[in-house]
């Protein structure tokens, strides 16, 4: 009889093992995931990388029609996932970045995927090799799982139309732009299509589309990350950085990415000048004793604008800082002039040789003959075909931009400031039915790319028709553990970002 019982129990159990393994898995919820989250679940068992890349591929499908930000999948992602989850399996280890969905920005080399910066004279180049940036992550674990849509040759921070994509659209309201040049990131990443973005910015590229996705964007110091691999816009300004959705995952990419390259002299600046790690500054009463100078003379916001801001200093103050309202820099406005130098095509030419080496695709003037689908980027590349500037000089060699530095950080000193803000933007994003002949409201291109200090923007909220705001957080040079400890404090003390509504998104023609 006993025996009898144990032969049912079995055939019983059996059949129920049965059912569980014939049963679909539990849809993952994607929604807002961070890396924490996704580790701890691998940890428990709850699902695996290729289970999790597998979601978010056909979360790309499903929703990215309304906001075309991204260009291309990585067609060995699933593959690499796997590899990945034999590895945790055989080691019980996890790498910092293990398994962790990225998107990646069209202009920074990623092996075996197009990487076109938008561009028709690109649009067949595949490149051997992966940027130092891309190599740190996926050396940390990471799965380079998409490449995002862009502003063409990263020319325009209003918007990003690519002759090989055309427009992104602001996933909050299509009827917006995502701003540019790293709008496909901004857009992908504020939609839960990744993880982490990577974008570039060489005077508001990251923080601008980070503003308009209720996103956080890293600028860091010049000289903290490489930027070799990365196709160049304007190089004695172009920084790469992280784009996410919440501050933690972005110290925790900046942690993998900042350091020394060979292939990028400038970044033996930061010898001696990294911690660590980062990750330690995340303190949630971080703002507390901190005093933070508001630069109202960068600009004039919207109402609507000014409105966030105000209330995001009463935050500040409500959470412990010391805020010194309005903080003037001697000669400012003379400082800020007159900084910009294009030596686009130089170094366009130099990344051609060395990475592109194609015998038909040499100079500027092939750029220029091939040609492009938006008439701003044309007349852009006509300029830099006619221009006599081969060489710029860096933050730590041009003597104006060290003069502009000087003043801004002894001021800070003179005031004992730990930061300045202000509203990253001064207007909501433009609409995408809108052409821009001279745009406005941008206050990232101000600062930051001219001095080389680092920048951080972080949500501040949402103004009419749904569409989402920053706020900037400027500091000294390599002053990352303190930009981070604020920005962290305030994000937790104030937690405004929130993901858009896909399900509300109307289909439009692309436009330009």
């Amino acid at each position: 009889m006993k025996n009898h019982c144990l032969i049912i129990f079995a055939i019983v159990l059996s059949g129920i093992l049965g059912c569980q393994k014939n049963q679909e898995p539990t849809p993952i919820d994607l929604n807002e995931l961070t890396i924490k989250h996704i580790h701890k679940a691998f940890l428990e068992g709850k699902y695996n990388s290729q289970q999790l890349v597998k979601a978010y591929l056909e979360r790309i499908e499903s929703l990215d029609s309304n906001i075309n930000s991204i260009t291309a999948i990585n067609p060995e992602a699933l593959t690499i996932a796997e590899e990945l989850d034999d590895e945790f399996q055989r080691n019980n280890v996890l790498r910092p970045l293990h398994g962790i969905p990225v998107i990646v920005k069209d202009n920074i080399n990623t092996k075996g995927l197009r990487t076109t910066a938008g561009a028709l004279a690109l649009q067949n180049f595949t490149p051997e090799n992966d940027a130092f940036i891309i190599s740190k992550l996926v050396e940390a674990g990471a799965i380079i799982l998409a490449k995002s849509n862009m502003a063409e040759w990263a020319f325009t921070p209003w918007g990003s139309f690519s002759s090989t994509n055309g427009d992104t659209f602001n996933p909050y309201n299509i009827e917006f732009s995502p701003g540019g040049s790293s709008g496909g990131t901004g857009a992908s990443i504020a939609a839960n299509f990744g993880v982490i973005g990577l974008g570039t910015d060489t005077g508001n590229s990251i923080r601008g589309p980070s503003s308009h996705a209720s996103i956080v964007g890293i600028r860091p110091t010049m000289g903290l990350v490489s930027r070799s691999g990365i196709i160049p816009c304007n190089l004695s300004n172009d920084m790469a950085g992280p784009m996410c959705r919440t501050v933690e995952d972005a110290t925790l990419v900046l942690e993998i990415i900042a350091g020394n390259d060979g292939e990028d002299p400038l970044t033996e600046n930061s010898n001696n000048k990294i911690p660590p790690n980062y990750s330690q500054f995340l303190e949630e009463d971080g703002l507390r004793g901190a005093r933070i100078g508001i630069l109202r003379e960068i600009g004039n916001p919207d109402s609507d604008i000014l409105d966030l801001f105000d209330k995001a200093i009463q935050d500040m103050n409500l959470m412990g800082a010391i805020i010194i309202d309005s903080v003037s820099i001697p000669n400012f406005f003379q400082l800020k002039e007159n900084l910009w130098c294009d030596e686009f095509g130089s170094h366009l030419e130099t990344f051609l040789r060395d990475y592109v080496k194609n015998d038909t695709i040499q100079t500027i003037e092939d750029i220029v003959r091939i040609g492009t689908k938006s008439n701003f980027t044309a007349g852009r590349l006509e300029n830099s075909a006619n221009s006599s500037i081969t060489d710029c000089l860096d933050v730590f060699s041009d003597q104006r931009r060290v003069d502009f530095r000087t003043a801004i950080e002894s001021h800070m000193e003179e005031l004992k400031l730990d930061v300045l803000v202000y509203p990253t933007w001064n207007i909501k994003p433009y609409r995408m039915d809108s052409i821009v002949e001279k745009y406005i409201g941008d206050n990232s291109s101000v600062i930051s790319p001219h001095t080389g200090q680092p920048a951080i923007t972080v949500p501040m909220g949402f103004i009419k028709e749904g569409l989402p705001s920053g706020i900037e957080f400027l500091g000294r040079m390599y002053s990352e553990p303190t930009l981070i400890k604020l920005a962290y404090s305030y994000e937790q003390g104030t937690m405004h970002r929130r993901m858009p509504n896909l399900d509300k998104a109307i289909t439009k023609d692309k436009m330009h």
